[in-house]
């Protein structure tokens, strides 16, 4: 029963209930950082960190916060793992951290994030709090990562460009390019392009889920002729 509870936290945070796909939270980040894969995935990856420590702190804490001032002292919690990650990414990534730039202190007003202090972690026991951060946080971090890597790709012609910003010079040689010959398409690195990758994106898990539906549904009906005969 447990590992089918935790089972299902995972299917939810990844797919069924993607705070970015479907309950459409932190669209803000989402929107503005996706220009490059690496982007997404830096700002996934601190976004990760934080909604997982956050849903942990918060679950310990829970019978000790009064009802009245439950949303500030989960604010301050979150604020505060949101201004240790800033203070190690302007540390170690220090390059990746002037890029994403506001969008890292951003991180506090996340509505993914107080959603589920607030929805889940206030309300059960650390280690469904802690599956489920990190099921969301990878939900997060999967989508910002997709749709950085569709415009990346459909706008500079390159996948994975500055990929030494997070992973070191190591890492300089990942760039994959379609051809000194791709001129690219402007729009898809400017605004309005994260907002028609995303609808594309959305359009997609919704067709995804339609026929999932349609296939569970189908296996679910009666086998024709074996309904049992009439006494």
């Amino acid at each position: 029963m447990a590992t089918s509870s935790y089972g299902k936290l995972i299917t939810e945070g990844l797919w069924s209930n993607n705070q970015a796909l479907v309950a459409l939270l932190g669209l803000c980040p989402l929107l503005a950082v996706t220009n490059t894969a690496v982007n997404g995935l830096g700002l996934g990856i601190a976004t990760l960190v934080v909604i997982t420590l956050s849903n942990a702190t918060v679950s310990i804490i829970r019978n000790w916060v009064r009802p009245e001032v439950r949303l500030p002292v989960f604010v301050l919690v979150i604020a505060s793992f949101v201004t240790a990650v800033e203070l190690s990414m302007n540390a170690w990534f220090y390059e990746l951290y002037k890029i994403l730039g506001i969008f890292i202190p951003l991180i506090v007003t996340n509505c993914a994030i107080i959603g589920r202090a607030e929805a889940f972690a206030s309300k059960n026991s650390l280690g469904r709090s802690l599956v489920d951060g990190v099921a969301m946080g990878l939900g997060f971090t999967l989508a910002l990562t997709v749709l950085g890597a569709m415009r990346e790709i459909i706008g500079l012609g390159t996948l994975f460009a500055q990929a030494d910003l997070m992973f070191g010079d190591i890492a300089s040689g990942m760039t994959l390019r379609l051809g000194d010959d791709f001129k690219g398409m402007l729009l898809a690195i400017l605004p309005p392009g994260a907002f028609i990758g995303l609808g594309f994106m959305i359009a997609l898990k919704n067709i995804i889920d339609k026929r999932l539906t349609k296939t569970r549904q189908a296996e679910a009906l009666p086998t024709a002729g074996t309904e049992p005969a009439a006494g």
